[in-house]
């Protein structure tokens, strides 16, 4: 057992042995089905602290020779797969951290330190296999392959360490990606190559160096949705066990989505709740809003005014394609979008293709973001939001009124949408304090059409839920009266306490333009 060439299975004992472990290694199964196929490139890219490299030491403990892990999977979700018993512990498997060939190199050596490095460890297991002088890696493996017959699973973490943290060198980009296409591609000895970072592949022109990859990312995670992150039962059953309100876990940390997997949870941020016993901003702390900040105020035509609508509670169309998979080369808004994407600072819908901000802790971060400067306007209307809750629960339809112009008129000044959905933007942000209560659902289903905003009141706030109907050039009362005659409120099923009925209209000819509003109360 090595360091490099089959590394055994300590780092998932590890995992294992912690006061929290969720079991994925029904990834195995999937990675299993790989081996050997034309599928057996698989690039795997998610957002820092998203579980990546626990799934690579899971992956060496159950695929490393020279060590038993039979044990370690006893009662786990593959030992229950027909693959379990046929790959267990039967390929040498080769496990490599490139950022630490990335710190520990000399400027220009990264893959001459990794080759020396995992060299020597071949040379000791299998020297006589290779006798000659190898010229590099790849030429001693193909060595050992044509001696032995023996075929290599490749675990590579943190593979774009190179693209992130060196961004200015693309000489260096470009050496390493050569490197990693001529280490894998086409090689007779390669039965897997699993390597996980934050960015999908580096483009090139209209391909990408290693284009043999098959990308697992945030924008399709394909057959992997499911260890993307936790979903809604593995976080339910936490919430359960440390006695945590599950749906204000999923108002902080879910958001992320897939095509079958529609809540997918931040983990890092979901065990570390669950271990202090406290919601909180957890994930984002271990990053400066700084970093966010560089990329909402890229000078892009657009990019300010679908931020703000994002924020609001609204979601935003992004052609993903064009994103060349670096953090320096952006050329529209919808590839700072993307990129956002990638890092976790946004969810995306695949079917609809558009982006979104997940949660509240992702929301607090972009506030934080704007707080420092450039964002006057939107900071006006989220200092102001608590004043316009407590004006709507006591049902001051004055108060909201006047507030809710003063919103509009400031989203309007970033926004060149037309004035429907530039009012719904505005109420979002006039709420924005709301969400440490509430659940802010923007056109929400009722079964008889849509509500423009239902705010659902997290168990353990003891507010009221509020229904919003927004009109144009009609009335505050008329909004009131088509929630009753479309019965809105049945949709609420298995609430009962006060309903809030709040009517917006907004005036938008010359002689009357303004704000109006009516509340009501209702009991279920």
């Amino acid at each position: 057992m090595g360091f490099y060439l089959n590394p055994g299975n300590g780092g998932f004992l590890d995992a294992l042995r912690s006061q929290i472990y969720v079991d994925k290694t029904g990834l195995i199964a999937h990675t299993n089905r790989f081996i050997n196929t034309d599928d057996k490139f698989m690039c795997v890219s998610r957002p820092r602290r998203f579980g990546k490299s626990m799934a690579l030491t899971m992956l060496a403990a159950y695929y490393s020779c020279g060590c038993d892990s039979r044990e370690l999977f006893s009662g786990k979700q593959i030992e229950k797969d027909g693959s379990f018993e046929t790959h267990l512990n039967q390929y040498d498997v080769i496990f490599l951290n490139m950022q630490q060939f990335l710190i520990e190199a000399e400027p220009g050596n990264v893959t001459k330190l990794l080759e020396q490095e995992v060299l020597e460890e071949l040379w000791e297991e299998y020297g006589g296999s290779i006798k000659a002088p190898a010229r590099g890696l790849a030429d001693a493996l193909r060595k050992i392959y044509k001696k032995d017959g023996k075929k290599f699973i490749f675990l590579i973490d943190e593979w774009d360490c190179a693209v992130r943290e060196r961004q200015e060198s693309e000489a260096l980009q470009k050496q390493y990606l050569d490197f990693l296409r001529n280490l894998l591609k086409d090689q007779p000895y390669v039965a897997l190559a699993y390597m996980t970072g934050i960015l999908p592949i580096k483009k090139y022109g209209q391909h990408s160096a290693p284009n043999m990859f098959w990308e697992y990312s945030m924008t399709g995670q394909g057959v992997l949705e499911e260890y993307a992150g936790f979903t809604e039962r593995e976080v339910e059953g936490l919430c359960q066990r440390f006695g945590m309100d599950f749906a204000e876990a999923g108002s902080w940390y879910d958001g992320y989505r897939f095509q079958a997997f529609l809540h997918v949870y931040n983990p890092q941020s979901v065990v570390a709740a669950m271990k202090c016993h406290t919601f909180s901003s957890y994930w984002t702390s271990t990053e400066t809003y700084e970093a966010l900040k560089i990329y909402m105020d890229m000078d892009f035509d657009g990019l300010r005014a679908e931020i703000v609508q994002m924020l609001g509670g609204g979601s935003v169309k992004v052609n993903t394609r064009s994103f060349q998979n670096d953090m320096r080369t952006f050329r529209t808004k919808d590839d700072v979008l993307t990129l956002l994407i990638h890092l976790g600072y946004l969810g995306y819908d695949p079917k609809a293709q558009e982006a979104f901000i997940p949660n509240k802790e992702i929301a607090g971060e972009f506030e934080n973001a704007m707080s420092v400067g450039g964002w006057a306007e939107v900071v006006r209307i989220l200092e102001d939001s608590e004043r316009l809750l407590e004006a709507t629960l006591c049902c001051d339809g004055k108060s909201v009124a006047e507030g809710l112009e003063k919103a509009h008129t400031e989203v309007a000044s970033i926004l060149t949408y037309n004035d429907e959905n530039c009012l719904g933007c505005a109420i979002g942000l006039a709420y924005y304090s709301a969400r440490k209560d509430y659940k802010i659902v923007r056109e929400f289903p009722t079964g008889r059409g849509f509500a423009d905003v239902f705010f659902l009141p997290l168990p353990s706030s003891g507010k009221p839920a509020v229904v919003v109907e927004l009109k144009y050039g009609k009335s505050a009362a008329g909004a009131i009266q088509q929630i009753k005659d479309r019965k809105y409120t049945q949709a609420l099923e298995g609430y009962t306490g006060e309903i809030l009925l709040v009517g917006v209209n907004y005036e938008k000819d010359g002689k009357n333009k303004g704000h109006s509003c009516v509340i009501e109360k209702q009991r279920r």
